[in-house]
């Protein structure tokens, strides 16, 4: 196996695989699949991974020292810029060089794409076994006059599964990405998988197997990229069953559900897992019953909201969810009212979410109509709509901006829940507009500043009693520096009044232990 991670040492090789993933910890599966489905070209092939904050001409540097043929890139609307950068350098370093596109940011609306115009060919859709099959007539000396080549269809079982081509260091140091299935049977119009014709899945026993021997390999972090994990449940228990089988506190696992979908068979194993070996990420993007029905999107509002409330009562599961705000006909006032709902349920993270017009998706559909204003440039947000102009736009942008920071961290769960006990999105909302008004910044900020920017708006903005808020931005404070001293931005009285609370209240803490 002639696989390595990426090093200092340059192996000649005919073919690269290569993408620009968003972080280090991230490794590419689509890549993998690529490679493990070579056939006898795996032995003059090659992966190397980047990452985007790399300058894009090092990584031309780095992939001409390996004096390839062919280079394939995998590309995305994450890395479509620096990828693009890329590409335009190797070529006009050398022109002979043959480049090969695939992906999802490159598999739809790209005749005018720059990255697309400065290759040589394009793979849309799924290229397991396309890009081999070219290869083989590009290194025959016979290559296609066609620059897009669609790929024939194929069956899941004509794969040869890749979870053997994650280096050691993968397992030691990365994301293992691993899927029991692909595609989607719904059609919600914001997704790429809306455009799937069905959901297929893996043979289970071979997939299982796999699974053992990234396990007895040392593999404990597993993110499923199943869109449904939850859509066959006999599919769905085996799995569960299988780590239960081997479950050791390394162990996560991650399944993205269908929130209205979870009977009682499943509910069932999902209760045995301890916490903080499984997260499932529940996707409601909105619970507004006319928008949904606008983007094609079927969901049981209700079953949704009791199998949340049953998770976060019943499991151990770290329940992330998500929210799409700039969805067609959706204005401030129903976004407000999905978010204080989905709020009132208690996941423990909210991911919020701005709507992006994803190449190919059927949204665009409702362009005219509602007066979808996007970025022309990745990663293709929402600028404004008939509902929502670009002012607000930008607010709700900063709104999620700043509840990643604050809310979805992890630092402030007793700041948080303060801020969130009356009318959660307005206040927020106000937070974050002053926040933004007092430092212009929604990046870069450090995170001593953080602190103080939010003690300061809850009392200062909010009105909150400041007593309480400082009590309660010590304790966060606390927890996340593992110390017990006063912040420094509270001084004088208010950090006596702060100290003496605490004071009193490890006396009564130490009483009761005394007592018991």
């Amino acid at each position: 196996m002639r696989y390595q991670a990426n090093g200092p040492v340059a192996i000649m090789s005919n073919i690269i695989l290569s993408t620009l993933n968003a972080r280090y910890i991230h490794a590419s599966l689509g890549l993998r699949y690529l490679y493990a489905n070579l056939g006898e070209l795996q032995g003059q092939a090659i992966i190397r991974e980047f990452i985007i904050s790399q300058r894009p001409i090092d990584i031309a540097e780095q992939i001409l020292a390996e004096s390839p043929r062919i280079v394939g890139f995998g590309v995305y609307i994450w890395n479509i810029e620096q990828t693009t950068q890329v590409v335009r350098l190797l070529k006009r370093i050398r022109p002979e060089l043959i480049i090969i596109l695939g992906g999802p940011e490159v598999s739809y609306e790209h005749a005018e794409q720059v990255i697309v115009n400065s290759s040589d060919y394009l793979i849309p859709g799924q290229a397991d076994l396309a890009f081999a099959e070219l290869c083989r007539t590009i290194l025959a000396g016979t290559p296609p006059s066609e620059k897009v080549i669609i790929p024939e269809e194929f069956m899941l079982d004509q794969l040869i599964l890749p979870y053997a081509y994650y280096s050691e260091v993968d397992i030691r140091q990365r994301l293992v990405y691993v899927e029991a299935s692909r595609g989607c049977p719904f059609k919600c119009e914001f997704c790429l998988s809306s455009l799937d014709k069905s959901a297929w899945s893996f043979d289970l026993d071979a997939f299982l197997t796999e699974m053992r021997s990234l396990y007895e390999r040392g593999a404990r972090h597993f993110k499923f990229v199943d869109r449904t994990f939850n859509l066959k449940i006999d599919t769905s228990i085996r799995i569960l069953q299988f780590f239960l089988d081997r479950m050791c506190p390394e162990l996560f696992l991650h399944f993205e559900v269908i929130p209205d979908h979870l009977p009682d068979r499943l509910k069932e194993y999902l209760v045995k897992f301890p916490e903080g070996n499984l997260q499932l990420e529940i996707g409601i993007q909105t619970f507004n019953p006319e928008i949904q029905r606008l983007i094609s999107r079927k969901q049981d509002n209700i079953k949704s909201m009791d199998n949340i409330r049953w998770l976060r009562r019943e499991s151990h599961a770290h329940l992330h969810t998500d929210l799409i705000l700039g969805l067609p006909g959706e204005n401030v006032d129903s976004v407000a009212k999905g978010f204080d709902a989905l709020v009132a349920i208690s996941p423990h993270e909210i991911q919020v979410g701005i709507l992006k017009r994803l190449r190919g998706t059927p949204v665009i559909r409702h362009t005219d109509d509602y007066a979808m204003r996007y970025n022309p440039d990745p990663p293709y947000n929402i600028l404004q709509t008939r509902d929502i102009d670009f002012s607000t736009m930008q607010r709700l942008t900063r709104f999620a901006r700043y509840w990643d920071l604050i809310a979805n961290s992890g630092r402030f769960p007793c700041s948080i829940a303060m801020i969130l006990a009356n009318s959660p999105f307005g206040n927020f909302l106000f937070l974050s507009d002053w926040i933004f008004a007092t430092t212009k910044q929604t990046h870069a900020i450090a995170l001593e500043r953080l602190f103080e920017l939010v003690y300061r708006g809850m009392w200062e903005v909010l009105g909150l009693e400041k007593v309480s808020c400082a009590e309660a931005i010590t304790t966060d404070y606390q927890h996340t520096h593992h110390h017990n001293g006063i912040p420094p931005f509270i001084s004088g009285s208010m950090a006596q009044c702060i100290e003496n609370i605490t004071s009193s209240r490890t006396t009564r803490r130490q009483a009761r232990h005394q007592a018991g």
